[in-house]
Parts: C-alpha cells; structure tokens; sequence
C-alpha cells in the first residue's frame, strides 16, 4: 500500500506533465502465433555434403561430417579423434561410418580391430557382410602358414625398414637405442641389403648377422670386430624374440602373398594378440609402416586409417613418432587418421606425454562420449572444450556425444538403421538375450512390412465405391 505522500506526489506530477506510464492492455494469442516473436535459433551445421552421422539435439538437424569435404575449409586436418567409456556407442558410430563411407567410390579404409569375442574381431560380421576376409595375425596360426608381415619387405624403402627396425627394438627394450646399438644395427642392415637379392630379407638374417658381424663393418669405423660384436647383442636378442620367441611366426618370413590392398575395406584382426603384452605396439608399429609403403599412394582415393585401442599407438614414444609422419606424409594423399581411445588421461599422463599432445593437435574432429565427472573435466582442459560442453559429458546417455569440429561444438545423436544394427552390435556375449530381442524385432518389422504391402496390393486391385456404383 502506497504512503499518502507519494499519492499526493504523483498527482500533482500527473496533473502538471501528463501521465509518465503507459497501460498496455494484455494480448491474448496462442504459442502457433507467439512463436514467431522468438524465433528459433540453432548453431551453423557442417553442410550437406558427406556422411550422415544422425542429428542434432538440441536443433533437431541432421548432422553430416565428411573430413575430405571439409579438409581445407572448416578443417585444417583430416584426423579424428574418438573418445569415451565403453558400452556407450563409440564401436556402433565406428562401423556405421565406415559402412557409409564405403558407399562412396573412390573410399578406402584399413582397420585394426584390437578388440573382439568368439574367437574372431568384432569388424568379422561387417567384413563377411561385404564378402572380405580378414587379416588375421596370430602367432599360433603364422606357424601353420598364417598371415606374415615382413619388416624387410622390399615395398618398404630402406630408409623406412631401418627406422622400422629401431622403433622394434626400442619398443621392446624400453627405451632408445645408444649409439653404438643403433651402428650395430645399421651395418648389419645395410650388408643383409646388399648381399641377398635373389630373395627377400628377413629378419633372421638379421639376428645372423648381428651374432657374426663382417670384417668390413669393424673395419668401416675402425673399431674392432668383437666391440661390434658386443653393441650388437642386445639387438639381436630383442629381433630374435620376434623370430624364435614368444612373437615368432607373424614377422620372421616373406610377406604373405595375396593380400588384397586394393579391397574397399582391410581388416587386420589383432583379438588373438594379448591387448596388454609389448606385442601389440610393436604389432601396430610394424603395420603402419608396411601400410605406409604399401598401401597410401597418390592415386586420389580417399583412405581412412582406423585403429582400435590407439593408446598402444599414443602412449608410446616411439611407435607414435612414426605415426606421426604416417599422419604428416598422408595428409597430402587424402587419409585420415582416426584414433579410438577410452581415457585420455591414458595418453596425455604416459611416457609419451610429447608425442601424445603432437598427435592430439593433429586431431581437429574430437568426439567425447560419456566420461565420469573428473575424467570430463581433464578432457575439456586438453581439448579446450567449452565449459558448457564438459558439464554435459557425465550426463551423456549411450549414443550421444559431444563432436567438437575445430570448433564447433556439438551434441549429436547417433542414429543406426534397422539394416545396420546387426553388424554394429557387438556385445553379444555380455547380452545374448539382447540379441534375440533385436533379431525377433527385425523380422516382426519384416512380416509386418510384407503384410503391409499385401493389404496395399489387394486394395489397388479391388474396384473403388465409385467405380461400383457406375458399373
């Protein structure tokens, strides 16, 4: 209630300059008209040329990204980076955007599938769908004429089996070669090149001539024999293991003849290595570098390199310094890299801290599925994703993500078709009942789709009322 003096005020003021408020009277309207006072408003998309990932949250859009339409406008690289807990759909948005990518011609895609169940690589089920079969390397079936991949494969230039040959050792070994090593292992690749050529080198020859170094290679930096002898010893033990050791069989004879590099996919199965054994990022060492030489040409196709479990790649110095000039070289020939990692802190807080960060800033597409609530924050404080952005990542339900395309930041909702959801669905030992369900609602939705047609059908030959009543 007003103080009479104020009443007294306001009249008085009212009377000598007129009334200094307006009454509005109220507008009844409904939301269907109101809506266009408050227009909607959404982030810029990426375009509508590409692969179709799903939509848009919070605008409802659909959501397309493609890094070879993009490369050179809103990306300044091609690479990507996949990120998030398990269980949450980083496996089904994988395999439905190689799926769509292979719908265009002039894609290809290579795949190390390090994960899997029932014996085989969680990628089999697409592979078999697309009539491919797979690169299996396991070192039990090498023995008995399985798949070999040759360090020394004459497709790899010199320059590349030498630094391929380090990157081995010093996996193995822990640390980097000194140089006395390093020499050891120079001249006895360099004399293993030039004596046999009516075969291809391998790495016995290797372990050979490391054992028994030539005159020559003492001679050549005038030290003795022996002294070679010994800086070789170390060398020749860690290569002797992939020959004669736990890791025999996969690497210690001639590439396998028949590998098909020109097939829309390549699958190397990688489940029967041991995910945690020193065999897996000397596994991914020696097959980037083979696939380097061997694969990415200037032939302008398009190439997708992914790799499943990249941290073996990420978390190791060595192994990721070669995948960063695989990454440098094949940006100028169309490939992208993309790296599927759980924890970033399983990266970023490992030896390779350096050359995890130089891959990292590589990766201009960053997808983040769930992560718990720290874990999110120390992925928004390396990726430099907005506030907003990391407070929404523990609140992410399976299938949505935050996509950061060198900038734009947005939540998107993977979508699958009911034809890919078989060959995306991969947990099928932890959720067998799971399975049936999806395959029971598959073929309901069949029969109810010939049902539909049938009634369809019978109606369009049936006479119409009208048609009745003129005969």
């Amino acid at each position: 209630m007003r103080d009479p003096l104020s009443a007294v005020t306001d009249a008085f003021t009212s009377f000598l300059f007129g009334k200094v408020e307006t009454t509005r009277l109220p507008v009844r309207t409904s939301t269907g008209q109101a809506q266009a006072v408050y227009l909607p408003t959404a982030a810029p998309g990426l375009g509508d040329s590409g692969v179709i990932i799903g939509r848009e949250v919070y605008s409802g859009k659909g959501y397309i990204y493609d890094p070879f339409q993009l490369y050179g406008q809103q990306l300044p690289a091609p690479h990507w980076l996949v990120l998030g807990e398990s269980g949450n759909g980083k496996s089904a948005l994988e395999k439905t955007y190689v799926l769509r990518q292979l719908r265009f011609k002039d894609r290809q895609v290579v795949v190390l599938d390090a994960q899997g169940e029932d014996g085989m690589g969680e990628w089999n089920l697409i592979a078999q769908e697309l009539g491919i079969t797979p690169i299996r390397l396991d070192p039990t079936a090498a023995l008995n004429g399985g798949i070999r991949l040759n360090p020394l494969d004459p497709s790899i230039t010199t320059t590349g089996q030498l630094a391929l040959l380090r990157t081995i050792i010093e996996v193995a070994m822990g640390h980097g070669l000194d140089e006395r090593s390093g020499f050891a292992l120079k001249v006895a690749h360099a004399y293993v090149n030039e004596t046999i050529i009516d075969r291809q080198p391998v790495l016995t020859d290797m372990v050979e001539q490391l054992r028994h170094p030539e005159p020559e290679s003492a001679e050549a930096m005038n030290v003795d024999l022996d002294d070679v002898r010994a800086w070789g010893l170390d060398v020749a033990l860690v290569l002797d293991r992939l020959v004669d050791g736990d890791l025999r069989g996969m690497f210690d004879g001639p590439t396998t003849v028949g590998i098909d590099l020109d097939a829309p996919l390549i699958v190397f199965d990688l489940s029967h290595i041991d995910r945690n054994s020193i065999a897996m990022p000397i596994l991914m060492a020696i097959v980037g570098v083979w696939l380097e030489h061997t694969w990415i040409r200037p032939d302008r196709k398009k190439r997708i390199f992914l790799v499943e479990e990249a941290w073996h790649i990420i978390n190791s110095p060595f192994v990721a310094q070669l995948f960063q000039r695989l990454l440098k070289f094949g940006r100028r020939l169309g490939l992208s890299f993309v790296a599927v990692v759980h924890h970033l802190s399983d990266v970023v807080d490992g030896a390779a801290a350096r050359e995890a960060a130089a891959i990292l800033k590589m990766a201009s597409t960053r997808t983040i599925y769930a992560q718990k609530a720290d874990e999110a924050r120390a992925t928004g404080r390396v990726l430099g994703l907005p506030r907003w952005a990391v407070e929404i990542i523990p609140t992410l339900t399976p299938g949505i993500a935050v996509w950061d395309v060198n900038g734009n930041v947005q939540v998107v909702k993977h979508l699958i078709t009911e034809a890919e959801r078989p060959l995306v669905f991969t947990d099928r030992a932890m959720t067998e009942t799971s399975a049936d369900m999806i395959a029971d609602d598959l073929r309901a939705a069949e029969l109810e789709a010939e049902q539909r047609a049938a009634l369809i059908e019978q109606q369009m030959n049936e006479p119409s009322s009208s048609e009745s009543t003129v005969a």
